[in-house]
């Protein structure tokens, strides 16, 4: 078997996210910040139906996640953070999965456990309704189910700025 060399890795994966964000490109409908996020029920890995709707009263950290995302397995070690230290005052991180084949999200989850919770979209519908433009694409969502801030890609370096941000919004009830 030939082993394939790294700029060809790259630019394969290159390729998939200009393909995955192009197909967004034509969007009719992208969520803003003061827009109230779209009803969505996805399930999760026991194949239950969880409801974004049903979260009104939390803050939901809304995450968008695949396996070939790199910066997505730096975002999950922070969620876990983030989910353990303000669960307790209202924080709901919810991620959600778009590989078509699930046992790719399995096989990332083994290696990137999740601490929240994790549903999955194998038709990647839910990108449209909300607008997605990269990956992780994550969305801040009041307790009334607003949409306070929309962050593309994941930093590292602005953790701490993220944490204030939910701070925030954790504090107005």
């Amino acid at each position: 078997m030939k082993k394939l060399s790294k700029p060809y890795f790259l630019t394969r994966w290159m390729l998939a996210s200009f393909i995955f964000l192009g197909s967004l490109a034509g969007l009719a409908h992208a969520t803003n910040i003061g827009d109230m996020v779209p009803a969505i029920e996805l399930p999760n890995e026991s194949g239950d139906g969880v409801s974004l709707t049903k979260l009104r009263g939390k803050v939901v950290y809304l995450d968008f996640w695949a396996s070939w995302c790199g910066p997505c397995r730096q975002s999950f070690p922070w969620m876990n953070e983030m989910q353990e230290k303000y669960g307790q005052q209202g924080l709901e991180v919810l991620a959600i999965n778009l590989d078509g084949n699930l046992a790719d999200a399995k096989k990332f989850l083994q290696e990137n456990p999740a601490k929240f919770k994790t549903i999955y979209d194998t038709k990647a519908q839910t990108p449209k309704l909300l607008g997605v433009k990269g990956m992780p694409t994550s969305y801040l969502i009041d307790r009334q189910g607003r949409v306070v801030s929309v962050h593309v890609g994941f930093n590292p370096a602005k953790k701490s700025e993220l944490e204030s941000e939910l701070k925030r919004v954790l504090e107005k009830k």
